[in-house]
């Protein structure tokens, strides 16, 4: 959920709320206001066993490195429905999340792989 220039995360069990500037901080939050609400009962949450998902629009607004219709063209779907995807018109199947998902996680991949070189 976004709340104009801020991001915001919530809870679906437990009466969690918080909000970040970034997807960073809004991470970072998200696992102290978890630490907060459990730490009387002594519940120990390791980050693995929280799950952030965010929808299309959010992720191509913060996220604006990766281009939507370069993405499209690397998975193989036509550009203008994967637009209707992000601008909210039409909202995709599983698969085609799956599909997309699967895309995001290849660029990163190979982003990861590369080192810049400096020329003098």
């Amino acid at each position: 959920m976004e709340t104009n220039a801020w991001f915001s995360a919530f809870s679906k069990d437990y009466p969690i709320f918080t909000t970040g500037q970034s997807i960073p901080e809004l991470i970072n939050n998200t696992h102290e206001a978890i630490e907060f609400f459990f730490e009387q009962e002594s519940v120990k949450i390791k980050k693995t066993d929280i799950k952030f998902e965010i929808d299309f629009k959010q992720f191509f607004k913060y996220y604006k490195v990766i281009n939507a219709k370069f993405l499209a063209e690397k998975i193989g779907m036509n550009a203008t429905l994967l637009s209707q995807y992000v601008s909210g018109t039409k909202k995709p199947s599983a698969k085609q999340t799956e599909n997309i998902l699967n895309g995001i996680h290849q660029i990163g991949q190979e982003l990861s792989e590369i080192n810049l070189l400096q020329t003098a």
